[in-house]
């Protein structure tokens, strides 16, 4: 059984920074993307940034200059830097990764983490 395990989250003043991190574990044999996405209240759940195993990285145009994705493949961990953060950051955020086992490829998502950006 595989489980992620995020933290970081919380409360932010407007320009603040927080980080998350968003931990696998359990029968994994390869992780392929690993991401993160978010869910504001009344909308829809988006694409915040991917990382590919070779580190190759995805952003939504809002958050590109002052959020970085990185990941440490020995400790299947998955990192969100979020820095400048503005009100319209404030969503639940969820860790989702991609991975293989057996020749078959499966996701799963992390339990979510409140981030409220507010003074």
């Amino acid at each position: 059984q595989v489980q992620l395990v995020e933290s970081g989250g919380g409360l932010v003043q407007p320009g603040g920074s927080l980080r998350h991190s968003c931990a696998a574990s359990g029968s994994i044999v390869n992780i392929y993307v690993m991401g993160w996405y978010r869910q504001a209240p009344g909308k829809q759940r988006e694409l915040v940034a991917t990382i590919s195993t070779g580190g190759s990285t995805n952003y939504k145009d809002s958050v590109e200059g002052r959020f970085t994705i990185s990941r440490d493949n020995g400790k299947s961990t998955v990192y969100l830097q979020m820095s400048n953060l503005k009100p319209e950051d404030t969503a639940v955020y969820y860790c989702k990764i991609v991975w293989s086992s057996f020749g078959k490829v499966y996701e799963n998502w992390g339990q979510g983490t409140q981030v409220t950006v507010s003074s």
